[in-house]
């Protein structure tokens, strides 16, 4: 089978591989379509694993089943997740399935930007969702990005009618902005550097957007009756973006970092301002759980964002360098959607 293969940002190559054989328990997917994600773009964090196969935003169908397995059939139109949890140790009994250690070792073989992949037992178990007619490959690529965007608002304690600031309108900011939007938000500020996303950010919801050159802090007073935001989501590592994103929160909110920064970056943080600005969380969120990608499936499924909108790219595997180039630039596109059949 064919296969996008990852060397660097600049160099990934189609290869070929022999179609993964499948055992007791397991499922073979052939991909019609997976997302490409602002992490598979991180070389910092993959240079010390290539070459290798990446895409974890997958939707296909089912082409074969191993003995065992009575919960899905051939031609099952699916989705699933590449992390799982274990749903046993400390860390998911206290709801916090995505710092179980099982979750971070788990994966499907070999990646969704290849023409079929092997899902182990474990995934089949508990990662696999079912997509309703209604639901196409392409919208069901969203699915594993808006899981870990529903779980984002769940740890910031998202309450309907507060104000929030999104920073970064790539598309886990488009996201936060939709997702925010449909939940009941009072006002949506979004920032960016780029102006095509902040006009995304626009037609998404967003009530203001700002970009991030300006005095944020301050110009979120102005448009905000002269207060701060209730919870600020940071959906860039961009050490400027930490920086203002922590002087526009106002007392008693959440700064939430949705973003990993380059390796080594530190932000100044003066715990007397904090501590005298009284009651600010700083949090962070990683992933989703299974039960956020079933809240997800759900949302799309009732058309409650628009993801379909979002993509902006299409490419087969023979494009999948372009595809890459596109990402990484992070200027250009918005969702790039990967085609393996095509």
């Amino acid at each position: 089978m064919r296969v996008g293969m990852y060397y660097s940002n600049r160099d990934v190559r189609l290869e070929e591989m022999p179609v993964p054989q499948i055992g007791p328990g397991e499922l073979l997917i052939r991909i019609e379509a997976s997302g490409i994600c602002g992490s598979d773009v991180m070389e910092w964090y993959r240079r010390d694993k290539v070459p290798l196969v990446l895409g974890h935003e997958i939707a296909g169908e089912v082409v074969e089943v191993g003995q065992g397995v009575e919960q899905y059939k051939k031609g099952d139109r699916v989705s699933a997740s590449h992390h799982v949890p274990c749903n046993t140790c400390r860390y998911c009994l206290k709801g916090h399935h995505t710092v179980c250690d099982t979750l971070r070792q788990t994966h499907f073989e070999p990646g969704g930007f290849a023409e079929y992949v092997r899902l182990p037992a474990i995934n089949v178990d508990r990662g696999v969702y079912l997509l309703a007619d209604e639901v196409s490959f392409e919208e069901a690529t969203f699915i594993e990005p808006l899981a870990c965007v529903f779980r984002s608002l769940r740890m910031a304690r998202f309450q309907p009618g507060r104000t929030v600031l999104i920073m970064g309108c790539g598309i886990a900011g488009l996201l936060h902005v939709q997702l925010a939007k449909a939940l009941g938000a009072g006002r949506i500020v979004a920032t960016d550097i780029v102006e095509s996303r902040l006009e995304a950010a626009r037609k998404c919801g967003a009530d203001v957007v700002l970009h991030a050159k300006e005095d944020v802090p301050s110009r979120v007073r102005e448009v905000n009756d002269g207060w701060l935001a209730d919870l600020v989501l940071i959906c860039t590592g961009a050490k400027s973006a930490q920086i203002q994103g922590m002087e526009s929160v106002e007392r008693g909110g959440t700064v939430l970092f949705f973003a990993p920064t380059d390796p080594g970056v530190t932000v100044p943080l003066s715990i007397n301002d904090f501590f005298f600005r009284n009651d600010i969380t700083l949090t962070t969120s990683y992933a989703g759980s299974p039960g956020d990608h079933v809240e997800a499936l759900e949302l799309i499924r009732l058309g409650r964002l628009r993801v379909k909108e979002m993509i902006t790219h299409r490419f087969g595997l023979a494009e999948i360098g372009e595809a890459f180039r596109l990402v990484a630039e992070a200027r250009d596109s918005l969702k790039v959607i990967i085609e393996p059949q095509n």
